[in-house]
C-alpha cells in the first residue's frame, strides 16, 4: 500500500482539528450545564468547592479556543496550498480535501 499523499495528510490533519474543536465546544456546554445545576441545587457541604472547580474547568476550556483557532487556520492554509498543487490528482482525495476546507471554514466562521 503506497504511503498517503501530502494532500491526504493535510486533509486528515484539518479534519482532526475540526473534530477536536467540536469536542471542546461540547465539553464546554456540559461544564456550563453542570455549573447551572450546582448553582440551583447547592445543598451539600462540598457544593461551593465543586462549583469553584467547575468554573476553573470552564475557564481552562475557554482558554484553549484561541490557540486551537490558530491551529485550524494554519492547517486550512496548508490544505488549500496542497489543493492548489494537486488539483489534478486523485479525484477522491481532492473531494475529501474540499470537504475538509469547507468544514474548516465553518469551524472558524
Amino acid at each position: 500500500m503506497p504511503p498517503p499523499s501530502q494532500l491526504a495528510i493535510a486533509t486528515s490533519s484539518l479534519n482532526r482539528l475540526v473534530k477536536e474543536e467540536a469536542s471542546y465546544h461540547k465539553e464546554l456546554e456540559q461544564q456550563q450545564a453542570s455549573i447551572a445545576k450546582l448553582e440551583q441545587g447547592g445543598g451539600d457541604e462540598n457544593a461551593e468547592y465543586t462549583l469553584r472547580q467547575e468554573r476553573r474547568a470552564v475557564e481552562e476550556t475557554k482558554a484553549i479556543f484561541p490557540q486551537l483557532k490558530l491551529k485550524i487556520e494554519d492547517a486550512l492554509s496548508k490544505l488549500e496550498q496542497q489543493l492548489e498543487q494537486e488539483s489534478q490528482g486523485d479525484a477522491e482525495n481532492v473531494a475529501k480535501a474540499k470537504e475538509a476546507v469547507a468544514a474548516g471554514k465553518k469551524a472558524l466562521g
